[in-house]
């Protein structure tokens, strides 16, 4: 089953980057992506883990837009931060460190990255549990961990 899930990702992905729809190409593309499949579904799906995978991956799709949005957000604020004649009171620049729930590597880099994305904030270390957080305003920083760790849990199905 994993060999087959990787084989149509690979494929969608041959043909969408190759852009080339005649027989040649799709069939190379064909005869590659079996041959990777054989080889390497394990890197993609460890332990046979297709399902929970599957279900990471649904979860991780409805959390981007959400961060997108998180981002486009933050955004306009740095933004007016940077314009404000108050700039100086408005800007209270600092480190905060916190634990985070978050068990595995994967939703720990996707956390510590989703920090790093969202404009005024950057996610200055990660050691085991512990992050270190640089936020440009107290508002920053105190809606850390918040909502974006708990979506992140609740798309990677650690909730």
């Amino acid at each position: 089953m994993t060999r087959a899930v990787t084989f149509f990702i690979m494929l969608a992905f041959w043909v969408t980057l190759s852009g080339m729809f005649d027989v040649f190409h799709l069939g190379l593309g064909v005869l590659c992506c079996l041959f990777l499949a054989f080889f390497s579904s394990r890197l993609l799906f460890p332990e046979d883990t297709l399902p929970l995978r599957l279900r990471q991956v649904w979860g991780m799709m409805l959390y981007l837009p959400w961060l997108m949005k998180e981002i486009f957000i933050a955004s306009f604020q740095v933004s007016y931060l940077t314009v404000s004649p108050k700039m100086q009171d408005l800007i209270q620049p600092q480190l905060i460190r916190f634990r985070t729930r978050l068990k595995t590597p994967f939703a720990r880099v996707t956390f510590a990255q989703s920090i790093t994305l969202t404009p005024g904030t950057i996610t200055v270390s990660v050691i085991d549990d512990e992050f270190t957080v640089y936020a440009l305003t107290d508002k920053a920083a105190q809606s850390l961990p918040g909502e974006m760790e708990r979506r992140i849990a609740h798309a990677l199905g650690m909730d």
